[in-house]
């Protein structure tokens, strides 16, 4: 029973912090026009698959109520909702034994891909735009997420006294 209490808590916790990211911390959007990036706004998303699938759909869908709620375009908006697939792929992956390094890596050309697809329907079929600065810049992105990520929990590690990048749960 601890442990269901204990994956709820964390959840709700990543949950909020995909909502105030894009609403709080716009200082840590970039924007390069047409393409932009929150920094640290995977990071809820990576923690959450070293909970559950489950936790990572339910964060992802966070992260898009966030976007919105913060006001961004309809196609941000879109993009984030590919966090849903994103974490989901990335929390089974993690759940078969596959290292959180290695998630973020793998994870990345997808998020990519998933994310130049969501914006297809806002720009059509610009090949620069959608290949070049979506998919490109959305990899990019998701690794300097990712390194973050990696940092916090190794420092949480260290201060744990436990390797929490295959599970952030008590061991």
């Amino acid at each position: 029973m601890e442990n269901k209490l204990e994956k709820m808590v964390l959840t709700s916790i990543f949950i909020a912090f995909s909502i105030i990211i894009p609403i709080q911390f716009g200082f840590l959007r970039i924007n390069i026009p047409p393409f932009s990036a929150t920094l640290a706004s995977h990071v809820p998303m990576f923690f959450s698959m070293l909970i559950s699938p489950a936790s990572a759909i339910v964060v992802g869908i966070g992260s898009a109520v966030g976007f919105l709620l913060a006001g961004t375009p309809l196609p941000v908006v879109a993009r984030a909702s590919m966090h849903i697939i994103v974490g989901f792929i990335g929390a089974t992956a993690i759940k078969r034994g596959i290292s959180f390094k290695q998630v973020v890596v793998i994870t990345s050309p997808v998020h990519g891909i998933l994310e130049a697809l969501a914006v297809m329907p806002f720009v059509g079929f610009n090949a620069f735009y959608i290949l070049v600065v979506v998919m490109i810049g959305t990899m990019i992105h998701h690794i300097v997420d990712g390194l973050i990520s990696y940092v916090l929990l190794k420092s949480l590690s260290s201060a744990m006294k436990r390797d929490m990048t295959m599970s952030i749960l008590k061991q």
